[in-house]
């Protein structure tokens, strides 16, 4: 049974609190997060949630409030090791993260490993296989990736695959927009990209290119008859799909739009497909 091994803090210096310094800069982050193989879950709830995933905590930085459902949490972990939790007042918390934490609580945890893209698929559906994927391409803004995500969660998407310059799910803005669904949802990247719609057309995807073009059919023409395995591919805030992407895909498909308006944040665009071709 795993406890926490709760150590008071108040100090924005401790060197105890290296992983959580200079939350709120992003380059900083990436760096920091990548070398040291880590990620941050914020809010009680997302921490939670990371931690039932099977996902395995470096620390804890948490609100003092917020410690009994923690210590819940933790005593129904396997194992017997004890994670360090840091407490620490509200002002002290913001003092180290340079924000108000939401909901006072905070967890930098073991990033891991990406699997292949064939094993995400294949387990995809209690391990019947995936029917439905999501692409995400180039999405560099991380709200859009967790909002994205949250979407495919709520909507029964099976598996969600990023590309190589997608940014990253796991970074903090993503997993606290997401919810924590990003722990549920499986995922990885596809890598190369556009060369990977070969490889789900490989394992019987039709890939279905999100995009505006001359011979685009609507959502409502996909939804009429829909194949048996769909991949959506939706891409970059602002210029969209690369031309490379909807030229390698199988269909070109544009949401119908009213009142002059002819595209859809990238995120909304998503939440739109996701429900429009749920099974």
């Amino acid at each position: 049974m795993s406890r926490a091994d709760v150590q008071p803090v108040t100090d924005r210096d401790d060197p105890r609190l290296t992983d959580y310094v200079g939350l709120t800069d992003v380059a900083l982050r990436l760096r920091v997060e990548a070398a040291n193989g880590l990620y941050i879950a914020e809010s009680s709830t997302v921490v939670a949630r990371a931690l039932r995933a099977g996902h395995r905590p470096r620390s804890v930085l948490i609100a003092p409030r917020w410690l009994p459902e923690l210590e819940a949490v933790l005593a129904d972990l396997p194992g017997d090791d004890a994670v360090p939790v840091y407490l620490a007042d509200e002002p002290v918390l913001e003092a180290i993260t340079g924000f108000h934490v939401h909901r006072g609580a905070l967890a930098a945890m073991h990033r891991p490993a990406l699997p292949p893209v064939a094993d995400v698929l294949a387990r995809a559906r209690a391990g019947a296989g995936a029917r439905r994927v999501a692409v995400l391409e180039d999405v560099v803004d991380h709200t859009n990736v967790g909002a994205a995500f949250r979407s495919a969660a709520a909507l029964g998407v099976d598996a969600v695959l990023v590309t190589p310059r997608c940014a990253d799910p796991l970074y903090r803005r993503s997993v606290r927009v997401s919810m924590g669904t990003v722990f549920q949802v499986p995922w990885t990247r596809i890598d190369p990209w556009p060369e990977g719609v070969a490889t789900l057309r490989d394992a019987g995807f039709v890939t279905a290119s999100l995009a505006l073009s001359d011979d685009a059919i609507t959502l409502d023409e996909l939804v009429a008859d829909p194949p048996e395995r769909l991949a959506l591919v939706l891409g970059a805030e602002g210029h969209g799909l690369k031309p490379a992407t909807v030229a390698a895909g199988d269909l070109t498909v544009r949401i119908p739009m009213a009142g002059g308006v002819d595209s859809l944040n990238v995120a909304a665009a998503a939440a739109v497909a996701f429900w429009a071709t749920r099974v």
